[in-house]
């Protein structure tokens, strides 16, 4: 296997010119817009809304600014799939369709997939949606296709402030951490790097620097599997299956109670 490769998004050099949503869309043959009608969504200048089977790459923009407008600033993320080391969508797919590359990356097979959205439930970050065109769960692939073949993804390529770093693992993360640092020493306490270690699903192989809450991002802050959640679901199946066998004992019994056949009205 490969060394495990990924991205390394550091959100405060980000100046929201949506290179890397453009690129990825030229790659990937992705439409401009769903059934090609743009529609201003009157959310700052973020009229992708979020990340679906067509919009891979999505630019968010977070407006922080007084009720005057006097005092503030501006937030923005290129987001994208995570690439978990732990993900929930591989974990729940019938088909096989989901499958982790040589480069530990997450990518789904448009031939394989059936349509069925079990992955877009279980995706804790919301990145996966249906290609309206295909029918089939469509996300970032990482570029697999230029990866095999050497070359960065797209939208890393496009980037003119190197906010998107592309490259193995281990070398983002030495990357990050020292930016962390300067950013501390700059008088930036608020930076901290966000599925950087394996707490987060085993890691992320897309992390990001952030200066706010993951909540601000619109990113969780503490994403599940969908297995975390049964134990849970099998305590609350077990507990009605009591609960509807103590019910079923007491009709039983009250049934048995009552006499099978009513006495006859002999008045006249």
């Amino acid at each position: 296997m490969a060394e495990p490769m990924g991205f390394y998004t550091d959100t405060t050099v980000c100046i929201g010119c949506k290179a890397c949503e453009v690129a990825c869309k030229e790659w990937n043959q992705l439409p401009a817009r769903n059934g090609g009608v743009g529609v201003l969504s009157g959310d700052s200048y973020d009229n992708t809304r979020a990340l679906d089977g067509t919009h891979w790459r999505h630019v968010k923009f977070v407006e922080q600014f007084s009720a005057d407008r006097q005092d503030g600033r501006w937030l923005m993320m290129s987001d994208v799939c995570k690439h978990c080391v732990n993900a929930g969508c591989l974990e729940v797919c019938p088909t096989g369709a989901i499958m982790r590359t040589e480069f530990d990356t997450v990518v789904i097979q448009a031939d394989t997939c059936n349509g069925c959205r079990d992955c877009i439930g279980a995706c804790p970050f919301g990145v996966i949606g249906i290609n309206p065109v295909s029918g089939t769960a469509q996300k970032c692939t990482l570029c697999y296709d230029r990866m095999k073949v050497g070359l960065e993804p797209a939208c890393a390529k496009a980037c003119p402030t190197k906010s998107i770093n592309f490259g193995p693992i281990a070398d983002l993360k030495q990357l990050a951490r020292g930016r962390v640092g300067q950013l501390h020493e700059a008088g930036e306490g608020r930076a901290y790097l966000y599925g950087a270690d394996e707490t987060m699903l085993g890691g992320l192989n897309s992390f990001y620097l952030l200066v706010d809450k993951p909540e601000v991002y619109g990113l969780p802050p503490d994403p599940r599997l969908p297995s975390r959640n049964l134990k849970r679901s099998a305590l609350w199946s077990t507990l009605g299956a009591v609960a509807l066998a103590v019910m079923g004992v007491f009709h039983f019994r009250e049934r048995g109670s009552r006499p099978e056949n009513p006495p006859e009205n002999h008045d006249v």
